[in-house]
């Protein structure tokens, strides 16, 4: 039994190792001159330190991505707002109130999610420019506010609140607004910070949505930057590492911020079935 914990935990260490060393060699490029960058044997600790001169490139150069932090900054705390806040209140709704065609409506909103996303861009597009939400960051955070798996997702948690607790505060006169905001809500937090979490990164990482309805450098969101700076900056490895690792830096520490809440969240599922 030892032997066979040793092997599992040291065939995870080596597979942890390899899933790592990318990452580690984009960090150590990051703080190299190009002139070490591909030298071999690999140095993971560079000899020569640059990294204050990439890294001033990045933030403060021709392209600086203090502006497009702003800016994906901008849209996915907004978006992340706003999609748990919409998806809390119709998961809350479709598992906890009673309404006439309230599974058929349900249904079809599902339904809606296997629509390739792909296939709605067109009309996506033309209704956005008609009604000047084009090239502004109020319509691309409303292309993300609106969730139908955030709905799902949170639904079958708002399912697993026993009916008893919200008959009890029906009896006490609360209304919905009260149950959802006093009782359920608390009860499913650890889902609903889940769900930010992955809102968030989506939002982050999200590259087709800017590409269509962005067209100002002033507006693009870091992904936008990411490319455009690649693209000018294409021979010059340690300076895209060092964009890259800006680029995934919040990333990084809204998980290691919220890891505690994700792991809540599988625990109260895992409960729940």
């Amino acid at each position: 039994m030892i032997a066979k914990k040793l092997i599992v935990t040291a065939v995870t260490f080596f597979c942890s190792i390899a899933f790592l060393l990318p990452f580690l060699w984009m960090l150590s490029t990051s703080f190299k001159i190009e002139a070490d960058v591909f030298k071999y044997p690999i140095q993971w600790i560079p000899e020569t330190w640059n990294a204050i001169q990439n890294y001033r490139e990045v933030w403060f150069g021709d392209y600086p991505f203090y502006l497009y932090y702003w800016n994906s900054i901008k849209v996915a705390v907004l978006t992340t707002l706003i999609s748990c806040t919409v998806s809390s209140l119709a998961a809350y709704g479709f598992s906890k109130v009673r309404f006439p065609a309230g599974s058929w409506l349900f249904i079809i909103v599902l339904a809606t999610y296997m629509v390739p996303p792909q296939a709605s861009l067109v009309p996506q597009f033309l209704m956005f420019r008609s009604v000047g939400l084009f090239d502004n960051h109020f319509g691309l955070i409303l292309l993300g506010s609106f969730s139908v798996l955030g709905t799902f997702m949170l639904r079958q948690f708002f399912m697993g609140i026993p009916t008893d607790f919200i008959d009890a505060a029906k009896m006490d006169g609360a209304g919905h607004w009260k149950i959802f905001w006093r009782i359920a809500l608390p009860i499913v937090r650890p889902a609903v910070a889940t769900y930010a979490i992955l809102r968030f990164i989506w939002t982050w990482n999200d590259y087709q949505n800017p590409l269509i309805f962005l067209r100002t450098d002033q507006l693009y969101t870091i992904q936008l930057a990411m490319q455009k700076f690649t693209t000018i900056n294409g021979e010059f490895y340690s300076l895209m590492m060092a964009a890259a690792v800006s680029a995934i830096l919040p990333l990084l520490i809204v998980f290691i911020i919220g890891q505690k809440q994700v792991i809540e969240g599988i625990a109260l599922g895992g409960v729940k079935g």
